[in-house]
């Protein structure tokens, strides 16, 4: 690049210092992994996020402007006439390996640093994710899917991978908090003022600070198991990894210089805070609580279950998440799945499928925890979009419009490749609309709430879950529909 500079009308009194400086100014402030330029590719988004860079670098650095300035204009190939052609596929080959370093350099400044710094929601804060922006409208989501449709049908949808932050059943419980935000608030002021007094200062230093232990808070929240015979295990889980948050972050302690001291501070209080006892009123506190979360985040589970299998893409399933997936980062995520056991649930769901469908459906419900529900919805939505695999693979995505008091409580969208269609019916934000215990079924629950069908979708449907079928004119009531099981795939007969 310097070489390339001592050429340029305005670049020739350039030092490489400078130049150097100035790149490093680029690759931090770039807000993507990296772009895609190369010999015969140059997109407009490409250069969006290049200039976008170069102006934030600007704006940090007045002194560099130069530098930056000549920088862009090489980054987006503007090399002008003054450069042969082999001196130009030079600049090409330096373009293409600078975009081979921003990559790395997002993944551990922000993936393994920020996002461990950055709190405020943690479900957010994960591989592939913004934690600046709170969720979608049902409209953004609509646009978001129907452009998949027309131009990347065969993406993945993926909820988990070998990377993940978080398990896809934690994420979906953590976002039922930002439907309670005021209970959640004054949940932890109190366990915040409960457990003063097992913090410890050291070096001047209350152990954890706030910020640690709100992201600890949080992490109990999603990941507590469903069964009490796992807590023990939970607990040592818990520590190994608040340990690795906490030297991610690298505020207090990181991977190259431990502060032992401060590490020790903070599982003295892990372990006093989450040892039962009957003198432990935030332990008492955060389970009752916690339970109550877990429940409504069954039902985030499954909506984003089948959402992920009939969308335009190809869905993707971890290995592991057929049952619910309460693992944290690695290790936990990487750790053996138990396939035969998977296996032997299965067999059993296939088994009373066929004796008595809607009796084996009230026993998955009653006994949601042990993860059968998700298997058995993973393996009905499957089943279904192999049989209609041209529908799912092709068929354009049309929005549902919801009507009556609870429309705001459902996501509804069509697919549709010539006189075949299928339907998707999830609810969301249960917290307003259900206690716990309830499930969100049935006419007394949903009431007036009701589908409008789009204009040439036929009036008889089969219920791909539940295999029971439905005749309605122009409009469908949700309690009809959600009669036996809290999300549905409508398919024609």
């Amino acid at each position: 690049m310097k070489r390339v500079s001592s050429k340029h009308r305005h670049g020739s009194d350039i030092t490489l210092y400078g130049l150097r400086r100035a790149l490093v100014e680029v690759m931090a402030l770039f807000p993507v992994y990296r772009t895609y330029i190369g010999q015969d590719v140059f997109s407009e988004r490409d250069e969006i996020y290049i200039k976008e860079a170069v102006k934030k670098a600007m704006h940090t650095n007045p002194g560099l402007l130069n530098e930056l300035d000549f920088i862009e204009q090489f980054l987006l190939v503007k090399f002008g006439d003054y450069l042969s052609e082999e001196e130009k596929n030079q600049c090409i080959h330096f373009i293409m390996r600078f975009q081979q370093f921003t990559g790395p350099l997002m993944a551990k400044g922000f993936e393994d640093t920020t996002l461990y710094i950055y709190n405020r929601l943690l479900s957010l804060n994960e591989v592939g994710g913004n934690p600046n922006k709170f969720g979608i409208s049902l409209e953004e989501f609509h646009r978001f899917n129907k452009k998949r449709a027309e131009l990347w049908p065969h993406s993945m949808n993926a909820t988990s991978t070998h990377d993940t932050k978080r398990g896809e059943d934690i994420r979906a419980r953590m976002n039922v908090l930002s439907e309670i935000p005021k209970e959640w608030e004054m949940n932890i002021k109190r366990w915040t003022r409960l457990n003063k007094k097992i913090k410890k200062l050291v070096n001047g230093k209350i152990v954890p600070d706030k910020n640690d232990e709100y992201f600890l808070y949080q992490t109990l929240i999603g990941a507590l198991p469903f069964y009490e015979d796992e807590y023990n295990n939970f607990v040592e889980r818990i520590k190994n990894y608040m340990i690795k948050a906490v030297r991610e972050a690298k505020l207090h302690t990181n991977w190259l210089k431990p502060d032992t001291d401060y590490e020790e501070a903070f599982i003295s209080f892990i372990n006093e805070s989450l040892k039962p006892s009957n003198k432990n009123q935030f332990l008492k506190e955060l389970l009752t609580f916690q339970n109550r979360v877990a429940f409504y985040g069954i039902f985030n589970s499954l909506s984003q279950i089948l959402i992920k299998i009939t969308s335009p893409g190809v869905p993707d399933f971890y290995q592991g998440t057929e049952l619910w997936d309460l693992n944290l980062v690695d290790p936990d995520n990487r750790s053996p799945v138990d396939f035969e056991k998977r296996k032997g649930f299965l067999r059993d769901i296939k088994k009373k499928e066929k004796e008595d469908i809607l009796n084996l459906i009230n026993e998955l419900i009653s006994t949601k925890e042990d993860g059968k529900i998700v298997l058995f919805l993973i393996y009905k939505a499957l089943k279904a979009r192999n049989e209609k695999k041209e529908l799912f693979e092709k068929g354009d995505y049309i929005p549902i419009e919801v009507n009556g008091k609870y429309k705001d409580h459902i996501v509804a969208f069509g697919r549709n490749l010539e006189n075949t269609c299928a339907i998707t019916i999830v609810p969301r934000l249960l917290t307003y609309l259900i206690k716990k215990g309830e499930c969100p079924l049935d006419q007394q629950i949903w009431g007036d709430t009701h589908i409008s069908l789009p204009e040439g979708f036929p009036s008889l449907w089969k219920d791909a879950i539940t295999a029971s079928t439905l005749e309605c004119e122009k409009t469908l009531p949700v309690g009809k529909i959600l009669k036996h099981f809290p999300v549905t795939l409508l398919l024609t007969e």
